[in-house]
């Protein structure tokens, strides 16, 4: 019965006492803040660890909920913040970038390295280590835009930042990246895409990696958090 309810009737249920609601929650949405996690932090504990921590704030939050945005963009609100507070953290203890790079080289699932070409496993391996390149805010914000297909309006509500501020985060990081990814586009050339619409497109700078290995289950995830 609790499927067929909307996630803000849910959120309410779970704030009056009921006690299975929040699970329906965490399992409608959970594979999609894994994704944005994981291609954020570019770690498989860390973006575990980082949805883990937004759950539980959430959880813990729910009853300051007030419906002026829809429940799952509040839920990546939260996880994004989960994620950058992660990514300042790590950048103020890394010493050593070999360490990242052994991480990023984790990503790629033992059954997809066998099974796609070798050049698919290098260019989602390229992609994620040049992201890993960028300050965590413009990260975010390409993340959302770029590969996970948000219009900027709604990358903008889940950063909770003005709309110009998604933008110019965006035009900042593909103008770092492209130097670095052109060379991954057909032809290798061309201009950075628009801010305007979904971005996920022929065009773009960021190519999406090949896969859905990135919709692993989180975590502890689909109970109470």
């Amino acid at each position: 019965m609790r499927d067929g309810l909307s996630d803000a009737d849910l959120l309410a249920r779970h704030v009056a006492g009921d006690p299975d609601a929040f699970g329906v929650i965490v399992r409608r949405h959970r594979d999609r803040l894994w994704a944005v996690a994981l291609r954020t932090l570019g770690d498989r504990e860390e973006a575990a660890d980082a949805v883990q921590d937004a759950l539980v704030s959430a959880y813990r939050a729910a009853h300051t909920f007030r419906g002026q945005s829809a429940v799952t963009t509040w839920l990546h609100r939260i996880t994004v913040n989960a994620c950058l507070d992660r990514a300042r953290k790590a950048a103020s203890r890394r010493t050593a970038p070999l360490a990242e790079t052994e991480r990023l080289d984790q990503l790629i699932e033992p059954h997809e390295s066998a099974a796609a070409p070798a050049e698919r496993g290098d260019l989602h391996r390229e992609l994620l280590q040049a992201l890993s390149t960028l300050p965590p805010d413009q990260r975010a914000a390409l993340v959302l835009v770029d590969m996970q297909g948000y219009p900027v309006a709604e990358a903008a509500e889940v950063l909770d930042v003005p709309v110009g501020t998604v933008k110019s985060r965006c035009a900042r990081g593909r103008a770092r990246l492209l130097p670095i990814l052109t060379h991954l586009r057909p032809g290798g050339g061309g201009s950075p895409p628009s801010d305007g619409g979904r971005n996920r497109t022929q065009g773009a700078s960021v190519p999406p990696p090949a896969g859905q290995s990135d919709a692993d289950p989180v975590k502890g995830g689909g109970g109470r958090a």
